[in-house]
């Protein structure tokens, strides 16, 4: 098991309420998935504020509470801490959690607005057929190696993604493609991931339902800003 106060390493805190010198279970950001002795990361999405439920996931057991600000209520035995960005904190959380797995492989992002689908699976395809075990994270499928898994996002969520890449590297995974969505950068869900490469496919007008302004979406798609 994980110590708190280990996962929180390069996350950007703002105070803290009581220990961190502690194991944890899990981390979860669904109120619904909490269990005994989980960190809850309040996350501030598009239709639910994940502060509403810092109360429920105390009742269903979380011993630790990380959000971006203090609730009014605060319970004897719990740790809270205060942190900038729970998005970004999330990031940091789910590396730290599964150990950083992707410095342990070659990750290789695909952003633009078109083709990400496309590219990424073509150079899963070629990998694998020049005998690379290869992992695939898109909006179709996810791959570790031979075993698929059913997709849900283009860029799932920080938890997820660290958790596939953890079981990627214990199948022996040499490279993995994945999409990077414009909404994933902006949400934060590839913070704290390590990019060996790059690519960018296109930028058109799409999105702008999503993002307030065309300069916006195109700052946000750039790619270098996650690359060592």
């Amino acid at each position: 098991m994980k110590q708190l106060k280990d996962i929180l390493y390069k996350v950007a805190i703002e105070s803290v309420i009581g220990s961190t010198d502690f194991s944890i279970a899990k981390i979860e950001f669904d109120s619904r998935k909490v269990s005994q002795n989980d960190v809850f990361v309040a996350i501030r999405g598009t239709l639910s504020n994940g502060h509403d439920f810092i109360e429920k996931a105390i009742k269903l057991g979380a011993t630790s509470i990380v959000c971006d600000q203090m609730p009014a209520n605060l319970h004897n035995g719990i740790t809270y801490v205060q942190v900038l960005d729970t998005n970004r904190a999330l990031a940091f959380l789910s590396a730290n959690y599964y150990d950083n797995p992707s410095q342990e492989l070659k990750l290789v992002g695909v952003t633009g607005t078109n083709g990400k689908t496309t590219v990424a699976s073509l150079l899963y395809q070629l990998f694998k057929k020049a005998g690379y075990k290869v992992g695939l994270l898109s909006t179709v499928t996810i791959r570790v190696n031979e075993i698929e898994y059913p997709a849900t996002h283009t860029t799932p969520d920080s938890l997820t993604i660290n958790r596939y890449l953890r079981e990627m590297i214990a199948a022996g995974v040499d490279y993995c493609f994945m999409e990077v969505s414009s909404h994933g950068i902006h949400q934060k869900r590839t913070e704290a991931l390590h990019f060996a490469g790059g690519i960018f496919t296109n930028l058109s007008h799409d999105h702008l339902d999503y993002h307030a302004t065309f300069a916006e979406y195109r700052d946000v798609s750039c790619p270098n800003r996650h690359l060592p």
